[in-house]
């Protein structure tokens, strides 16, 4: 292995670990505030038209109970 290779892929791995942190941290910026904290969680749960209730995130957990 020459230096050269050493250097192109020592640059690539900073940049996809300082891509990576950036991007973490941008997500819990813009989207925790979206959480409302000032309750007790509720659980997510599916309504009687098939929407998700209590769920403010865009991925949606399977096998959720059905809202009471």
């Amino acid at each position: 292995m020459k230096l050269r290779d050493l250097a192109k892929g020592s640059s690539v791995f900073l940049g996809v670990f300082v891509a990576g942190y950036l991007s973490t941290t941008y997500v819990d910026q813009r989207f925790a505030t979206q959480l409302d904290t000032s309750g007790p969680a509720a659980s997510a749960c599916v309504g009687e038209d098939g929407s998700w209730k209590n769920w403010p995130w865009p991925n949606v957990p399977t096998l959720s109970p059905k809202c009471r």
